[in-house]
């Protein structure tokens, strides 16, 4: 939530009526992973048939208490008999028509300050990806940790949950924020990069709110993520590029939190792709995450939440930003502008004897919660140009 509609009212246990199936791994065909606990059982990594890997982005779900709980910003003739179930209906369509390799919920999953129960609210949130045994990870947001669970209590209880590829932070590192780690996408198996990760994605704790008391508004990436986040970096691009079969440029990364960065305030609507209809509720100082993000030199594209009736991609320094739009009902919206999704199609390249390679292109588009489960803003946000019709070499070098 971008912060301008606080409420403080809270709402009657939902007798919770979704039951979390059991989820076991996913098709092996497809090269989907799985996560039970927190330890993974097999990796992510590319399509076989297709060269691609997809990923549903879901920010702001603010699950509360099911079918107790309210819609804002609907139609009149919405509200009757809208809730939190709603946003539950919409994972489940967006899932069934997209069939995600992993789907990534970007912040404020629960609204914490009207949840009876801060776990069973997630349990309710995420039911839809559990009960579709599809790989799933998560950072939060501003709002998850206003309920029974602290922030690192709402983490947690997220790293543990069924087919959950989400962390904690990093082993042995002192790090702010809980949150903080990567996750590798691997080509597809038996090729040359069948053991390389040729997609790295990154997740970060953006925060919540100012504990500087001359800071006033939003949370930010502190100094020791960002330190983090450069070495992990570095040593994926390191990898990558030395270990054989080695390759000519880094592996793309894409970047996944919850609050924006000031540099999201740089666009004009000639110069992005979707709609600004409300400001960018960034942190009132800039801690240099996006230079960081520039600086590593692998990063293609940045995705994030919070400002709900915000979904453009606009580029800057080579870097997409791109928000999701909301998704949740029980979130501000705007009446009569569909709840989204974003996705994010990413591309293989094919050499001319026919084995996938390093990735061609990343393309995005929204889905919408409208009769038609619309399809809109389709566009190519990286491509490799002239790099991605390279054939191999002889000794099984390229990229």
């Amino acid at each position: 939530m971008g912060g301008r509609r606080v409420r403080i009212r809270r709402l009657p246990l939902l007798l919770m009526t979704l039951f979390l199936a059991a989820a076991g791994g996913a098709a092996a065909a497809k090269g989907k992973g799985a996560h039970a606990g927190g330890t993974s059982t097999s990796r992510l990594r590319f399509r076989r048939e297709s060269g691609t890997f997809k990923v549903v982005q879901v920010a702001d779900m603010h699950y509360a208490d099911g079918r107790a709980t309210g819609c804002e910003d609907v139609l009149p003739s919405q509200v009757a008999g809208c809730s939190d179930l709603n946003t539950t209906a919409f994972l489940y369509r967006v899932f069934r028509a997209e069939d995600p390799d992993l789907v990534i919920f970007t912040g404020d999953n629960i609204y914490g300050a009207d949840s009876t129960d801060a776990a069973k609210s997630m349990d309710a949130a995420i039911a839809p990806a559990i009960d579709m045994k599809l790989p799933w990870a998560a950072v939060i947001g501003n709002h998850d940790q206003e309920g029974t669970l602290s922030r690192e209590g709402v983490m947690r209880h997220l790293v543990g949950m069924k087919n959950s590829l989400s962390g904690l932070n990093p082993e042995g590192v002192e790090i702010d924020g809980y949150g903080n780690y990567n996750l590798e996408v691997s080509g597809v198996e038996g090729t040359s990069l069948g053991e390389k990760s040729v997609l790295n994605l990154y997740f970060l704790d953006s925060g919540d709110y100012s504990t500087v008391p001359s800071i006033n508004g939003y949370g930010w990436i502190k100094a020791s993520q960002q330190v983090w986040f450069q070495q992990t970096s570095s040593s994926l691009q390191r990898k990558y590029m030395n270990e054989t079969p080695k390759q000519k440029e880094p592996a793309p990364g894409l970047v996944f939190f919850h609050i924006p960065l000031p540099e999201f305030s740089s666009f004009t609507a000639s110069n992005f792709t979707g709609v600004k209809q409300e400001g960018i509720s960034s942190a009132s100082i800039n801690s240099g995450f996006f230079s960081s993000m520039v600086e590593a030199g692998d990063v293609k594209a940045a995705f994030i939440g919070h400002d709900h009736i915000n979904d453009f991609c606009g580029k800057l320094s080579g870097i997409q930003l791109c928000y999701a739009g909301g998704f949740g009902y029980h979130a501000y919206g705007k009446a009569g502008w569909s709840r989204r999704a974003r996705v994010m199609s990413v591309q293989l390249e094919k050499t001319d004897d026919g084995e996938w390679r390093g990735v061609k292109s990343i393309k995005t588009w929204k889905r919408l919660d409208d009769p038609h489960l619309s399809t809109i803003d389709s566009e190519v946000l990286w491509n490799r140009g002239s790099n991605g019709r390279r054939k191999k070499n002889a000794d099984g070098s390229g990229s």
